[in-house]
């Protein structure tokens, strides 16, 4: 695969520009995502809904997994995490990696992004990301994430989105 802007490796000095990473932000929109990644060939995942852009210089992106979250300390043991933007088209994959437990990878199509994360195929955009901090907030943490290499999906779909309850779908 191609990177977007090029190849950032785990490289942390290495980033996307601010107009590739406006470019990549710009797919979000108050949706679903999911956040990857992998150790000693074990992929493993939660769904998030709390994503966002925290900023341009330096790359940064935040994401705040729940604290009672099992998947949470196994993607933080890495330092590294994939956000994976989600498409309309795949509410169940939204449905899969929010169960707690089990392998959540079974049947679902994969590849590794540049950094080696696992992408999942049709995703809107997929963020690479080495954890920069974390912070407890509540029920929650907030996690910092330094942006290592980006790129939009090739999907025509729209975003995934949870709006009161529910999923839901922008046309575009």
């Amino acid at each position: 695969m191609t990177p977007f802007f090029g190849s950032a490796g785990t490289d942390s000095s290495a980033h996307p520009d601010e107009e590739a990473l406006r470019h990549v932000m710009g797919h979000f929109c108050s949706g679903v995502a999911v956040v990857t990644s992998s150790t000693s060939g074990h992929a493993f995942g939660m769904a998030v809904q709390s994503f966002t852009s925290l900023s341009l210089n330096p790359p940064l992106v935040s994401i705040c997994p729940a604290r009672t979250s099992t998947s949470w300390p196994l993607i933080r043991d890495t330092g590294r995490f994939c956000v994976n933007i989600l498409g309309s088209h795949q509410e169940h994959l939204s449905r899969r990696f929010a169960m707690s437990g089990g392998d959540k990878f079974i049947g679902v199509h994969w590849e590794p992004t540049s950094t080696g994360l696992p992408g999942l195929v049709g995703a809107l955009a997929w963020i690479d990301c080495e954890v920069e901090a974390e912070h407890p907030a509540g029920d929650h943490t907030i996690v910092i994430g330094r942006v290592l290499d980006l790129r939009p999906g090739d999907t025509p779909k729209g975003p995934l989105l949870f709006f009161r309850g529910q999923y839901a779908a922008l046309d575009v």
